[in-house]
């Protein structure tokens, strides 16, 4: 964990790095992101395909893409992303949860690169070293947006595409994720979110902006009993998105 003058939230890091033993189990305390995972990785194959000019229908799709998932988890994203082809490294601030990733692409036989520490560090040792940054479901966690997207933008090539996934704060938002999904269902850690640090749409356009990114595409996430998670119009409780160094 490194969170002395950086953007993590060390209690939020420290909360999710005692349930790291815990992040494979599709039952356990990470089953919302297990149930959702598909769905975002649907939308992540097809922005990179078309942002970069991709073969819809090759294997390894992304065969020739430097990716990073920054805030990987025990590697959720990262394992997708290197099955379809990427050289991947995943960041995570907590050291308990690095060495579950690292231990389950070990077995998955993933060569994956992960590593402890802040986005800023990976910034300045790899400025400009992604095509392809994933940031799902982390920016709702850190101390320090502006400059957490600051770092975002650092890792980017000229060229290179952000994936962000994020919960929007609306009373639905709360009923469904701390009302219904922590406190009720249990399906995620209790006191994994604090609503007040969700951002809306706009806020994080304008954050993105600030920090010399351009959105692209969003959609929402939403749920239904007889179809799970999809994508759609309705962002009222989590939403999807892409973005592009402005001006690039």
């Amino acid at each position: 964990m490194m969170a002395d003058g950086g953007t993590a939230d060390a209690a939020n890091v420290a909360l999710f790095d005692g349930l790291a033993t815990d992040w494979w189990d599709s039952e356990g305390s990470s089953k919302l992101l297990h149930r959702v995972n598909p769905v975002r990785m649907g939308f992540i194959r097809a922005q990179a395909v078309a942002h970069f000019g991709l073969d819809a229908n090759a294997r390894r799709v992304l065969a020739g893409l430097r990716a990073v998932d920054v805030g990987c988890g025990a590697g959720l994203v990262a394992e997708p992303l290197a099955r379809m082809g990427a050289d991947v490294t995943g960041l995570d601030a907590g050291v308990a949860t690095i060495a579950a990733a690292r231990a389950h692409a070990a077995a998955q036989g993933l060569d994956i690169r992960y590593q402890t520490g802040e986005v800023a560090a990976l910034a300045a040792d790899a400025p400009g070293g992604f095509d392809l940054v994933t940031c799902l479901e982390v920016v709702e966690h850190v101390a320090d947006v502006p400059a957490f997207l600051a770092s975002l933008k650092a890792l980017m090539k000229p060229g290179g595409l952000l994936i962000f996934s994020t919960p929007n704060r609306t009373l639905m938002s709360w009923a469904v994720m701390i009302g219904a999904a922590e406190k009720l269902l249990k399906l995620i850690p209790d006191h994994g979110h604090s609503w007040r640090q969700f951002i809306t749409p706009d806020e994080l356009t304008q954050r993105l902006a600030a920090a010399g990114l351009r959105v692209e595409a969003m959609a929402g996430i939403g749920w239904s009993p007889a179809r799970g998670f999809t994508l759609g119009a309705d962002r009222s409780v989590n939403y999807i998105g892409t973005a592009v160094v402005a001006g690039g």
